[in-house]
């Protein structure tokens, strides 16, 4: 029985490897040859990468990219948890190539990258992609925080949100806003937008060791923590923004549209995304320094990429020789930042043309004046040079922003419950109805409250106890 199947086994194989020859052969004869380029599949979320693709594949004929607009670790870690699917090159946050490179997942290219290329890049996003001094990606793009603001929506109310300076500016105005039924910004608890605010008032609650296995967590003593968290739970309290609309959700999207959300705290690479989710708002929008507790000019990151190889690739070369082309060379730079993306490398930082650009240049290759003729680029480049430093992202970021939704969320969620029961009460003593013409109901007041601070708690507890579980030193 065990010959015979080892035959029948063999034979298949070689019925098989006859097969694949006769149709080799066939095409030939056709006149169709085989194809010997090498093929890389890409995940990236920049609006214009279709674009630097293109232009790649022109100058690379050998190679041949398959791009897929895929965000979201959940994807990467479910292609590497199964063990197939996975991309050769990805587009990962500075947040999130810790815990990528610690845990090996990504390819060591120290050996690729030239001696210049430390001096190529801003110290900030050159040392991102570094671990105990090997290098794990090149920098895409850097995230230093800008105000965004309609300025049509504040014109209405008469506010001139390029002369707002501290957060007490930004509370006023968000008052003056709301009477308008506007709502200053919109955050339902993005664990991103929170930590670059903490980052903003000083805070520096991580601190990770240069190995990456001994992490420090201290949310609850750290001050700018404390600062920011008084300042939002206040904001949230009295209705000032809304906790509904996710980011980059359809809601969000639409609130940004319609002008209900008047302003983003944002990275720089936010001018393009700005103008693909921000539809028909062309010309209204404006750029300006971040707001901060007390005025004083300093600034925090929210954000920024660098492209990286997977450990698992079977095509290093290929794969690396497109990163660096997207990230590396004048061409593929050029073409993201004439896109709207906030560049990473020194010198078009400091060029004139990249300065003095009004506009933003669409997928369709129009470049529009997105921010009504303004200057932005000068705006975001000092915001670049304002950034703090201190700041530390953990070894096991990505599940840490994913856990902030279910401890720090929760008073996201009390505060949006607790505006419903606010709105009905008023509603109710307006005498307003329902579409059947009945007298509204009253809603349950929901009790207890549940605030930032008691989440923040939670999410130190969870950090901790997951730190020790995945093997690190905590304390």
């Amino acid at each position: 029985m065990g010959l015979r199947i080892g035959f029948n086994g063999g034979f298949r194989r070689i019925a098989a490897a006859l097969t694949a020859l006769v149709m080799t052969v066939s095409l030939a004869s056709c006149g169709q040859a085989a194809d010997t380029r090498t093929h890389i599949t890409v995940w990236s979320w920049e609006p214009n990468m279709g674009e630097v693709v293109d232009d790649f594949e022109r100058d690379n004929p050998d190679v041949v990219v398959d791009l897929k607009n895929i965000s979201g670790y959940e994807n990467l870690n479910t292609a590497i948890q199964d063990g197939y699917g996975m991309p050769d090159v990805a587009q990962i946050e500075y947040f999130a190539l810790l815990q990528y490179a610690v845990s090996g997942q990504l390819l060591d290219i120290s050996d690729y990258v030239g001696d210049d290329y430390a001096n190529f890049y801003s110290p900030g996003t050159w040392s991102s992609v570094q671990l105990a001094g090997r290098v794990y990606g090149l920098p895409m793009d850097s995230g230093p925080m800008a105000f965004f603001y309609n300025k049509d929506v504040f014109d209405q109310v008469g506010v001139d949100a390029s002369r707002i300076r501290t957060w007490d500016d930004y509370y006023e105005a968000a008052k003056k806003l709301k009477d308008i039924g506007v709502y200053i910004a919109a955050d339902s608890g993005d664990a991103s937008f929170y930590a670059a605010m903490i980052w903003l008032a000083g805070g520096e609650p991580f601190h990770t060791s240069p190995d990456g296995k001994t992490v420090t967590i201290s949310l609850d003593g750290d001050e700018g923590t404390r600062r920011f968290t008084k300042f939002w739970q206040r904001m949230i309290d009295e209705g000032l923004i809304d906790t509904r609309s996710a980011t980059w959700s359809n809601g969000w999207k639409r609130a940004l549209s319609t002008g209900t959300v008047a302003s983003v705290f944002s990275g720089a690479w936010m001018p393009s995304m700005l103008m693909a989710n921000a539809l028909g708002t062309a010309g209204l929008w404006r750029v300006a320094p971040m707001p901060t507790t007390d005025g004083r000019t300093t600034n925090a990151e929210n954000g920024g990429s660098a492209m990286a190889v997977l450990q698992s690739t079977r095509k290093p070369r290929a794969a690396y020789r497109f990163v660096d082309y997207v990230t590396h060379s004048r061409d593929g730079i050029d073409t993201r930042v004439d896109g709207g993306a906030f560049p990473a490398d020194l010198e078009t930082l400091s060029s004139e043309t990249f300065l003095d650009k009004t506009t933003i240049r669409n997928t369709n290759g129009i470049d529009i004046p997105y921010f009504g003729g303004q200057q932005f680029n000068r705006v975001l480049a000092d915001a670049a040079e304002n950034v703090s430093v201190g700041y530390q992202y953990l070894p096991f970021e990505v599940y840490a922003r994913s856990d902030f939704r279910s401890t720090v969320g929760k008073a996201y969620k009390w505060g949006s419950a607790w505006q419903s029961y606010l709105k009905r009460q008023r509603d109710i003593k307006a005498g307003m109805t329902d579409a059947d013409g009945n007298a509204l109901k009253p809603i349950e007041r929901p009790t207890p409250k549940v605030s930032l601070s008691s989440g923040i708690a939670a999410w130190q507890a969870d950090l901790k106890e997951y730190g020790v579980n995945q093997g690190f030193t905590i304390r």
